[in-house]
This record gives structure tokens, C-alpha cells and sequence, in this order.
């Protein structure tokens, strides 16, 4: 089984609901990931959801842009970035982990090349987020060629025919975008996901996840009363991180890990 079957498998024996943050790679530099993603670990985390920094991330709103930009301008590539997850890999060894990364990065270095580098690092899954399925046919092949878990995401204005077919094609877990809009904006959470999770869930998805706007323990209590699986929550992460240095923002990322997967129970 892959991890997050597992995952899944554990957390529904126990009546629980996944909690996943996110954060992006090499913010605010490639030294300081390592000892950031051991404290979302630490915090209770059930799986991470990771971003390589791109120059462009058409679906993330300011704060996570700026986390890129920050990530970049620390010099962090690719290379870099999973090279972090191997280190990761070393102590935890069970905890799934997904990227959420854009076409380019796989284009520019070739998608073979890129999916067997993350399967080699310790990646489960990979989002390609301006992908439509419309174009996802040679991600999803090379995605299965290399051991890796292909993720799709579905909006709230998704027709059935379109959320049939992202069924059919995530493996894993499928990303449910819970309002339409950017990652990170003052817009909170919506509801019009609920729809879209019952409907994937008919058509046999993965589990569903729900991102976007997930920055305090009520969106995660809405997200799992939704059917949801769990939530994934990106900018409030990224905000701490930037808040703050050293122990002081590990104790802050830990203690808001632990608060939002208390509200999974």
C-alpha cells in the first residue's frame, strides 16, 4: 500500500480526519527547511504537501508567491529540493508526502527525469497544478512509470462530467479547492466544496482533501463535516514561517499543527 493509503487507512480506524500543512521548499532558505518540516512532523502532521519554488505560481495567492520569491532568491532549485526530502526521508520514514509544482519545472528537465528524482527522494504524490486533464494524459503516464501518485484538482464549478474524470485519474488523494479564488487570500474557506466532495466520492476518488483558505480550526471541523478526508492548510503555514525565526517559529508551527489536527478528532 502507498503511504497515504496507509495514512488514510490508520486515521479513518481511529475516527480521525487528515491534517496537512504546507509549506514551499527553500523558504526562506534551503538550510532552514529541513529543521521546519521536522517541526510540522513534530506538531502532529499526518502527511506534507510541499512546493518547489517557481517563478510563477499562477494559482497561489501573495503569500505564498512571496514564499516562493524568498525560496528562490536563497538560490534553491530543484536539486535542492529534494535533497531536503531525502534528508527528511532519514528520520521520518512513514509520513506521506506530496509536491505541488508547476509544468515548467517538469518540462524544462523532462518529466521522466523529474518524477524519477522525486520517487528517488522519498515523494508519494505530485500535483501539477496548471495541468487541466484535458492535458494530463503524459503526466499521468510517466507519474505511474516512475512510482509516483498522480494528484488532480477539482473546483467547486467543476461539471460531473469533468469531477468523472478527475476521478479517474488521482491516485492518492484528489486536492478539492474549497471556493474559487488564489491560495492565501482574505477570502476564507467556502462551502461549495461539499458538493464536489459527495459528488468524487461517487465516482470512486482517492480521498479527498480540501485546500484553500484553511487557516483556523473551524475550516478544518467544516472541511471533514463535508465528507472530506482532511484539509491542507498552505499560507497560514507559510505565515508563521516568515513571522518569526529559530526555535521561537518551530514552537509557533508545532503548537498551530497541533491545534488544527485537534480539530480532526
Amino acid at each position: 500500500m502507498s503511504r497515504f493509503a496507509t495514512m488514510f487507512d490508520r486515521l479513518a480506524a481511529r475516527d480521525e480526519h487528515a491534517f496537512v500543512p504546507f509549506c514551499v521548499l527553500g523558504d526562506p532558505s534551503p538550510d532552514e527547511t529541513l529543521p521546519i518540516l521536522l517541526a510540522l512532523c513534530e506538531g502532529g502532521a499526518d502527511a506534507l504537501e510541499l512546493g518547489i519554488p517557481f517563478s510563477d505560481p499562477v494559482a497561489d495567492g501573495p503569500t505564498i508567491q512571496a514564499a516562493a520569491g524568498r525560496a528562490l532568491d536563497a538560490g534553491t532549485r530543484p536539486q535542492d529540493a529534494f535533497a531536503i526530502i531525502a534528508r527528511l526521508r532519514e528520520t521520518q520514514a512513514d509520513i506521506p508526502i506530496g509536491l505541488l509544482v508547476y509544468a515548467n519545472l517538469l518540462e524544462a528537465r523532462g518529466m521522466d527525469h523529474f518524477y524519477r528524482r522525486a520517487h528517488a527522494a522519498g515523494v508519494d504524490a505530485i500535483l501539477v497544478a496548471d495541468v487541466p486533464t484535458a492535458e494530463a494524459a503524459p503526466y499521468l503516464k510517466s507519474a505511474a512509470a516512475n512510482g509516483i501518485d498522480p494528484v488532480m484538482i477539482a473546483t467547486p464549478n467543476a461539471s460531473d462530467d469533468e469531477l468523472e474524470t478527475i476521478a479517474s485519474m488521482s491516485r492518492g488523494f484528489t486536492y478539492v479547492v474549497s471556493r474559487k479564488g488564489v491560495t492565501g487570500t482574505k477570502v476564507t474557506a467556502g462551502t461549495g466544496h461539499h458538493t464536489t466532495v459527495r459528488q468524487l466520492a461517487s465516482y470512486g476518488a482517492p480521498p479527498a482533501l480540501v485546500g484553500f483558505g484553511i487557516s483556523t480550526p473551524e475550516h478544518v471541523r467544516s472541511a471533514c463535516s463535508s465528507g472530506a478526508a482532511g484539509a491542507i492548510s498552505g499560507s497560514a503555514v507559510v505565515r508563521l514561517i516568515a513571522s518569526a525565526q529559530g526555535e521561537t517559529r518551530h514552537r509557533a508551527l508545532r503548537d498551530f499543527v497541533s491545534e488544527m489536527k485537534q480539530a480532526t478528532r
